[in-house]
């Protein structure tokens, strides 16, 4: 998958502040409904076991339901989720917009 790519690429440079886990949600049935995880490719951020919310512009501020393919843009993020978990916010605001009023 794209996104398993993505994640791989990316995770020896986030390495000192960010682990990336890769989890089949058929094996794993524990979260899905407390999560809605039913999409083929789900991205949801914890830090230190509580579930930190992205504002991307979409509505669904508990995970990305879609896949990344620009790494620098997935580091971006992950990086602000971050520094805002660290200040102790639930919610961060991405530094880009993905909702659909800018894609004409």
């Amino acid at each position: 998958m794209l996104q398993d790519e993505v994640l791989c690429s990316i995770a020896e440079k986030v390495k000192n502040f960010a682990v990336i886990y890769c989890v089949d949600i058929d094996e794993v049935p524990d979260f899905n409904s407390m999560y809605e995880l039913y999409d083929e490719c789900t991205t949801m951020f914890f830090y230190r076991n509580k579930h930190i919310m992205v504002d991307l512009g979409t509505g669904n501020n508990n995970k990305i339901s879609w896949a990344l393919a620009d790494k620098q843009e997935f580091i971006d993020i992950i990086e602000i989720v971050y520094r805002g978990a660290r200040k102790g916010r639930g919610l961060v605001v991405s530094p880009k917009d993905y909702s659909t009023k800018y894609r004409y």
